[in-house]
């Protein structure tokens, strides 16, 4: 048993690599953020279907109450994926990462409300912390406001993805979720784009950017998708989290040495970012903890 602990916990940490590996292909790939998001949920999506319906031979059946919950919720991954992208082109993948670590304060915010729990004391402290860190940052690289605002969207649009997901799950196999989320929010995107006239730039596009986005979508995003829900009968949901906080500190370090000058940011930058880290992981230690002694209490 302890083997197969082991090859989750390495197979979560390459996970989680290339998840903050989708930032660095976010700034290689030359086509704006509208375009790259548009052929990434359609590849994805497709090759999700090709899993599910011919290798695994399940069926992807829904219901149609089902299928708009999933389609609202996917609405919220695709803006969530567009902000993102749109905050690397208009800043850099470092800024982008950074915006992330307000999704832990957004979910502090978001959970008690929708889940009817309790405010936690530890979320709140966090919270503030992370509201001081983002100020240092944005006061030390305001040249960077426009990418800050579409980062902290991103923390926001991500926040309600995962909080509305948590409700969703268990009502059809992992697979089909994933699946119905991102292909609704590929459909929800082409109305957008075609509602607003920037359906004719989804042509513009090169057979390099093509290839790229191809390997985002399959390598990058269906494939770590599909093997996070495995790991969960191996590893347990507060490892999975602390480990997915690794993401932005994977993604930043990676493209400081990838992209040299144009990823170095301000001393005040770093340390901010660091703290920020650190109290999300602290305060996921004192919910374990917290969850531990609970579960103590109740044998």
């Amino acid at each position: 048993m302890a083997v197969f602990k082991n090859s989750a916990l390495f197979r979560l940490h390459l996970i989680v690599f290339l998840w903050g590996f989708t930032a660095i292909l976010g700034k290689l790939i030359h086509v704006n953020a509208q375009i790259l998001v548009f052929y990434r949920m359609l590849f994805a999506a497709f090759f999700l279907f090709v899993f599910i319906r011919f290798f695994k031979r399940e069926s992807l059946k829904v219901s149609r109450k089902l299928f708009m919950q999933l389609a609202f919720i996917g609405g919220f991954m695709a803006f969530h994926w567009l902000f993102f992208f749109h905050s690397i082109k208009v800043s850099n993948v470092s800024i982008a990462l950074s915006c992330l670590s307000l999704s832990t304060l957004f979910a502090a915010i978001l959970e008690p409300v929708i889940f009817k729990r309790k405010i936690d004391i530890s979320e709140v402290i966090m919270g503030i912390v992370i509201v001081i860190c983002m100020g240092m940052i944005f006061k030390t690289e305001f040249h960077y406001k426009e990418g800050i605002f579409f980062g902290i969207l991103t923390a926001l649009f991500g926040t309600i993805f995962s909080v509305f997901n948590g409700k969703i799950y268990g009502k059809t196999s992992s697979g089909n979720i994933i699946f119905y989320e991102i292909f609704a929010g590929f459909l929800i995107l082409s109305f957008f784009y075609l509602v607003t006239g920037q359906i004719s730039q989804l042509n513009e596009i090169s057979y390099r950017d093509l290839s790229l986005i191809l390997l985002l979508a399959s390598v990058f995003t269906a494939f770590p998708m599909l093997e996070s829900i495995k790991l969960m009968k191996y590893i347990s949901p507060f490892t999975l989290i602390l480990t997915v906080n690794l993401e932005p500190v994977y993604g930043i370090i990676l493209a400081f040495f990838i992209f040299g000058d144009s990823e170095q940011l301000s001393t005040v930058f770093y340390i901010a970012s660091l703290i920020m880290i650190l109290a999300i992981v602290a305060n996921g230690v004192i919910k374990a903890r917290k969850t531990a002694n609970t579960q103590k209490v109740e044998i």
